[in-house]
């Protein structure tokens, strides 16, 4: 569905419009704020994908206690400013039972707030930032927070017998959350961090920090990013000779990176939630649906958002369609199969799942490696 130009924040009812002519309007209402403009958009587009396929799906199962559901849908443009509005519109204006966030995590710990108190379960699908589930019982986190990836990312480095680490880190809360859980697992995993070395999120230029990269010599690279600025990163790092591994994570997870970065992207490993090799059933009907509903391949954020609204519905399902403190404690005891793996919250409603490395190769994402390490990818839980 478009959004189109010029009307920012506009009101999506997007299984509205998917319904036959004469049949009743939606009576449940799932709320979604996504980056649908601003920088953040391409990001956006595939997250309101994932979550209107997922309530597509379920109408056309019969929707919720013989209700259908609407996602109702606001642009946050991945603004803490914008998202305050946003959700505080969502709950006392619209009324929503639950709500999903496609965003980032500065705009998603910003709306954390706002439902908590108006005790309007939250499911998040990809910000990583520890404070949103802290910000109490209705908060939930389909994807692994960040610290834990950034774990990962170390375990990455030393499955690939490398120790002399460079680390770039973008500096916002997607960065920072990256970097604290790899500074924390690098010297267990016996790791040597030569430098660190941070830039802006507007930043598309990197010459006197790719200088400095290639005068500490590393065996891996660690950058933190998205995929307009880590594009632009990994194309200077390589025309500049550094031939070393470059690890990336999540949001690099784009088709866009690869659009951005050219050849230069070939052999980067991402650590991300999707892998597109999968046999899981739930997976390889998710990717094939997907691409059917759209003509374009899913990737991370698209994944996600569709599993959070996923858990949503099934949460909802098992309530009768009523929200509140049942549908909190319904999505608390669930279990779930989802594109991204089987999940389930523990007490501070984070999820323990398997980290996929993915490589870049023959421009397209295929599996490199999974990282499983209980101990080392723990979630954080109340006592911790």
């Amino acid at each position: 569905m478009d959004i189109r130009r010029g009307l920012p924040r506009l009101l999506v009812t997007a299984a509205v419009l998917a319904l036959p002519v004469g049949m009743a309007s939606a009576q449940i209402k799932i709320g979604f704020n996504v980056p649908s403009t601003g920088f953040a958009a391409a990001d956006g587009k595939s997250a309101l994908e994932g979550a209107k396929l997922a309530v597509a799906e379920a109408n056309a199962a019969g929707g919720v206690a013989g209700q259908k559901l609407e996602l109702v849908v606001y642009d946050d443009q991945a603004s803490p400013k914008e998202a305050v509005p946003v959700a505080t519109k969502l709950v006392e204006k619209d009324k929503v039972v639950v709500g999903v966030s496609g965003s980032y995590s500065g705009s998603t710990r910003a709306a954390a707030s706002i439902f908590q108190r108006a005790q309007v379960p939250y499911v998040v699908a990809y910000a990583i930032h520890p404070d949103i589930t802290l910000a109490g019982d209705y908060m939930f986190r389909v994807s692994a927070m960040g610290e834990v990836q950034g774990r990962g990312g170390a375990k990455l480095v030393q499955n690939l017998g490398k120790k002399k680490v460079v680390l770039i880190t973008v500096k916002n809360d997607f960065g920072q959350a990256l970097a604290a859980g790899f500074k924390e697992a690098a010297p267990k995993l016996g790791l040597e961090i030569l430098n660190e070395y941070e830039y802006a999120m507007p930043d598309r230029q990197f010459g006197p920090l790719v200088s400095k990269v290639k005068a500490d010599n590393p065996e891996v690279i660690y950058a933190s990013g998205y995929y307009f600025n880590a594009g632009p990163l990994v194309s200077q790092l390589r025309a500049a000779g550094i031939t070393v591994p470059i690890i990336g994570q999540e949001g690099y997870d784009s088709e866009k990176f690869m659009e951005i970065a050219g050849p230069a992207s070939e052999g980067t490993l991402v650590t991300t939630s999707l892998d597109r090799d999968s046999d899981a059933p739930a997976t390889k009907t998710f990717l094939a649906d997907y691409r059917k509903a759209t003509g374009m391949g899913a990737d991370m954020v698209a994944a996600t958002s569709y599993t959070a609204t996923l858990v949503a519905i099934d949460g909802l399902k098992k309530t009768g369609g009523k929200g509140g403190a049942a549908l909190r404690d319904a999505l608390a005891a669930g279990s779930y199969d989802t594109p991204i793996g089987k999940l389930e919250f523990n007490d501070l409603h984070e999820v323990k799942k398997d980290i996929q490395v993915q490589i870049v190769k023959d421009k397209a994402f295929h599996r490199h490696s999974v990282i499983s390490d209980p101990v080392l990818l723990a979630p954080p839980s109340k006592g911790k």
